[in-house]
């Protein structure tokens, strides 16, 4: 639910139904998008003039469920350097813990590439229509997803003979 206080903003008015909640923390404002509806909310986002996307990330929950929430932090930035706000804003969307997907924000804005193929190695979340939906940090043969809380702490056993 978006507080009264905060259905005033423009973005959030013009996500209208897409927000299903928000709010304003630290002078930061969070909303939560429905996993759907993440690429209709970052291109309307992005013709309202956020035309930089400054981060994704993970966060594993576990062993709540929604287990996942994948964050993108937005940033507008003047068209000019002299004028004009600079605003950031925070999209998030919770995943389930037993099949984590999600549409790829690449068509959208190409510097997602990177950071989606990150949360990928290191959580297991699937990016859906991604180009290159490949590890990009861990081996091919890895086992797991490092970042997930339920990964053993001390890691599993490898045999590095293979990288020789």
């Amino acid at each position: 639910m978006v507080p009264e206080n905060l259905r005033e903003n423009p973005h959030i008015a013009a996500l209208g139904t897409i927000a299903e909640e928000a709010n304003d923390s630290f002078g930061e404002i969070t909303i939560f998008i429905n996993r759907a509806d993440i690429l209709e909310a970052c291109n309307l986002l992005k013709q309202r003039g956020f035309n930089r996307l400054s981060a994704v990330t993970a966060v594993d929950w576990y062993p709540s469920e929604p287990r996942f929430e994948v964050v993108y932090h937005l940033h507008l930035l003047p068209v000019s350097l002299t004028g004009g706000p600079h605003e950031r804003l925070r999209l998030k969307c919770r995943l389930s813990g037993e099949n984590p997907e999600i549409d790829s924000v690449t068509s959208v804005w190409s510097g997602a590439d990177w950071y989606e193929r990150e949360i990928f190695d290191l959580f297991g979340i699937s990016f859906k229509n991604h180009p290159n939906l490949a590890r990009i940090l861990m081996p091919d043969y890895w086992e797991g997803h490092p970042l997930r809380k339920d990964y053993p702490i001390h890691g599993h056993k490898y045999d590095y003979a293979q990288e020789q």
